[in-house]
């Protein structure tokens, strides 16, 4: 665990792609979104059973005590962003106290239909880019590791703000290259090699592995924590800053204005 970073210097760029185009996978930026979303529908049976197995602590303790260290708290309406099969959802859920409180939004209908979460959370499809919400409807929007597949940081970032009340929080969370080169290496053998391995013996669908290699490769590529946080705070999200935990997870927090 390192002490929160505040947001940094001025000449820090801001951005809007996240990771250069990963050509080995898609032609250019154009074709990204499509296949992306294509990836995540046929994967998302398996979704669940590989997020177990490569956990390395993000499990369900990891990320309801993120979202109560960026100030999420009982009563308060919750927007999550790239909700996915639900996990932080349920998380947020647990926090609040009702699932009529959270709404959760994702580009992929596979992983929407293989979501489970409670009782009264809404679930609809969008992108972070174009939330299909109306402006100040949420205390709270969160976002986890879905940075690497947003394909305008700065236009969803400004979603964001544009659902969040005045003071409203926004908490993204996200798996960074370790600075260490060491613990670099052995993250990569694990999450490209190890995990898309075994992917091969457990999934129920041959695109799994793929979607694991991918993942990897979009943090490996990732642009820097300095960037993200200057891009939350070009949106017009105040007080930016980054908590880390165990070297490698990230939590992006700012809020809205009062």
């Amino acid at each position: 665990m390192s002490d929160a970073e505040r947001l940094p210097p001025e000449d820090s760029a801001v951005v809007r792609v996240p990771h250069p185009p990963l050509t080995q996978y898609y032609a250019d930026e154009h074709g990204r979104r499509d296949w992306v979303r294509a990836i995540f529908d046929r994967s998302a049976v398996d979704y669940d059973r590989i997020e177990r197995l490569m956990a390395l602590g993000s499990g369900s303790w990891y990320r309801r005590q993120a979202l109560l260290r960026a100030g999420l708290a009982p009563g308060m309406r919750v927007v999550d962003v790239g909700v996915g099969t639900g996990l932080v959802a349920c998380e947020a859920v647990r926090v609040v106290g009702a699932g009529s409180l959270v709404i959760g939004v994702d580009p992929s209908p596979g992983m929407l239909s293989s979501a489970r979460v409670p009782a009264g959370v809404t679930l609809c499809e969008g992108r972070a880019e174009a939330l299909p919400l109306p402006d100040a409807c949420a205390d709270f929007v969160s976002m986890g590791y879905a940075l690497r597949h947003v394909g305008d940081l700065s236009a969803a970032f400004s979603e964001f703000r544009r659902v969040l009340r005045p003071g409203g929080i926004a908490c993204v969370l996200e798996i960074t290259y370790p600075e260490n080169r060491s613990h670099a290496l052995l993250l990569k053998a694990y999450m490209r090699g190890v995990i898309p391995a075994l992917s091969w013996l457990i999934a129920r669908h041959g695109d799994t592995p793929k979607l694991m290699r991918y993942y990897w490769d979009t943090i490996e590529t990732c642009v820097p924590p300095a960037q993200v946080m200057a891009t939350l705070a070009h949106a017009g999200l105040e007080d930016a800053r980054r908590h880390v935990e165990a070297g490698i997870f990230s939590e992006y927090c700012s809020r809205r204005p009062a």
